[in-house]
C-alpha cells in the first residue's frame, strides 16, 4: 500500500488539514494519508503545545470513520526531537510492505535543506508538495522525487486558530465540528 506521511503537531487539526489530506488521498496516487502526530517538531518551540495524547485525539475525531485517513503516533515512543528520517527508517522496519511518501507544503520544501539527513530523504522517498501562499519551492521542486500537487490552496494555520480563540472568535466552521466540541468543552486555548 502507498501511504502519504502527513507530519505536524496538528495543534490543533483544522479543515485545511483534511482537505489536504482528503486531496492527496483522492486525486493522487496514494492509497491512504497517516496524520503523524509529532510530539516536538524541533524547528518550533514546545511551550505553546498541547499534550500529545490530546493532539492525536482531536486528529481522530477529526478523521472519523474515513477508510483513506489514519492517525499515527509513531514519533510518541521515538527520542526527541522527533527527525523525520528516524521516523521514516522505523516506519520501514514495522511496515516492510507499505510504501511511504511524504506530504509537505510549499514553505517546508524551501526549507527542507535544514533537515536532518533531507538527501536521503529525497533519494528514497518521493515528496508530495502542495501549495502555500507566498512561496516558491526553490530549486528543489525540479527534483525527480517532489511531484507538486495542485491542491487548493488553504491559508489556515493552527497558529491562527489558537490566536482566535484565546481572542473569543467564533472560529468552529475552521474546525471539524467534533474538534470544535472538544476544544470548548476543554477550554483549550483560551487563555
Amino acid at each position: 500500500m502507498h501511504i502519504g506521511l502527513f507530519f505536524g503537531s496538528f495543534n490543533p487539526i483544522h479543515v485545511g488539514h483534511m482537505v489536504l489530506a482528503n486531496y492527496m488521498a483522492s486525486f493522487t496516487d496514494l492509497e491512504q494519508v497517516w496524520f503523524v502526530v509529532s510530539p516536538h517538531n524541533p524547528l518550533k518551540e514546545k511551550t505553546s503545545l498541547l499534550n500529545q495524547n490530546q493532539r492525536l485525539h482531536m486528529v481522530n475525531l477529526a478523521i472519523g470513520d474515513n477508510p483513506r485517513l489514519k492517525s499515527s503516533n509513531i514519533e510518541f515512543g521515538l527520542a526527541q526531537p522527533s527527525y523525520t528520517i528516524n521516523t521514516l527508517a522505523h516506519l520501514k522496519e514495522k511496515y516492510p510492505k507499505h510504501r511511504f511518501s511524504l506530504i509537505m507544503g510549499e514553505d517546508n520544501l524551501e526549507s527542507f535543506s535544514k533537515w536532518k539527513n533531507y538527501e536521503e530523504i529525497l533519494k528514497n522517498y518521493s515528496i508530495y508538495v502542495y501549495p502555500r501562499p507566498n512561496c516558491n519551492s526553490g530549486e528543489l521542486k525540479n527534483h525527480k522525487n517532489v511531484i507538486l500537487t495542485e491542491a487548493p490552496l488553504m491559508d489556515i494555520s493552527s497558529t491562527f486558530i489558537r490566536h482566535a480563540i484565546k481572542n473569543k472568535k467564533d472560529i468552529s466552521a475552521f474546525l471539524p465540528m467534533p474538534v470544535w466540541q472538544y476544544l470548548d468543552e476543554m477550554n483549550f486555548y483560551k487563555k
